[in-house]
């Protein structure tokens, strides 16, 4: 198979951020014909030392518009994918389909005034790429990131997220944007303490922003670890907020990586 018939293309790696000894980020070249929606995920590949290829579907932390690509990634120890990744340098290949994939964008709303963002994990991800789209902030009259983590250590992107909010095309809307920063296994000043599920069950959540969750006029976005994503999805459920589907337009949007 020759290069154009290949399905993938082959992208380098320009840049490495360490947060913690299992978090970090890393920036590589795009492809000029890569194209996504904020939102969405790419499937990256990397090779074993017996030459295999194991690939992996990883959302962009970068914007739609940016030349470069950013991911954030866990390493999970022993994993497949991620102990192959976590060893990659400066300078160093990376494989990424041409084709972008997932439907966590904003387009799976048909309406809504207020958005709310609950992630975990690396799970923020897709949402720093929404935020930095203008669609977002033109959109919605409220926007709500609410990004978990056990230690205050993982909370990554900090820095980005406060520069996000004073570029030119945000200045204007800056004032619709609210961060949650939720801590589970430290108490931090400034940030929630207990799971997002919690959160939501006892109401905190909405009081701590000060704008309830209804299914009239909010709509949700779930990206994280599967269990937060499902108990969510069934505690929104209880409140009417159903899934958005292409026939049938709802309050709430999941991804699957696979």
């Amino acid at each position: 198979m020759n290069v154009a018939q290949e399905k993938f293309t082959r992208q380098t790696i320009t840049h490495l951020h360490t947060w913690t000894p299992s978090l970090f980020s890393f920036r590589c070249t795009r492809d000029v014909g890569f194209r996504f929606t904020a939102g969405q995920f790419a499937r990256l590949g990397v090779r074993k030392a017996s030459g295999a290829i194991v690939w992996r579907g990883y959302s962009m932390v970068s914007s739609p518009f940016d030349e470069f690509l950013e991911f954030f990634s866990i390493v999970v120890p022993g994993g497949e994918f991620t102990s192959e990744l976590s060893q990659l340098a400066v300078g160093d290949e990376i494989l990424i389909e041409k084709q972008a994939h997932g439907f966590l964008t904003l387009d799976r709303f048909v309406d809504g005034d207020n958005l709310w963002l609950l992630s975990t994990g690396t799970g923020v991800a897709p949402f720093l790429s929404m935020l930095q789209d203008f669609e977002v902030w033109q959109r919605f009259q409220r926007i709500i990131l609410v990004y978990s983590v056990r230690t205050s250590a993982e909370l990554a992107y900090g820095d980005l997220l406060a520069e996000i909010v004073t570029r030119e095309y945000v200045a204007g809307y800056a004032d619709k944007f609210t961060f949650v920063p939720v801590v589970t296994r430290e108490a931090v000043s400034g940030c929630l303490g207990t799971r997002i599920t919690d959160l939501l069950i006892s109401g905190e959540l909405e009081r701590f922003v000060d704008l309830p969750m209804e299914a009239d006029n909010s709509r949700v976005l779930l990206c994280g670890n599967p269990e937060m994503v499902e108990d969510c999805r069934m505690l929104l459920q209880k409140r009417d907020m159903q899934l958005s589907l292409t026939r049938k337009p709802g309050a709430v949007a999941v991804e699957n990586y696979w």
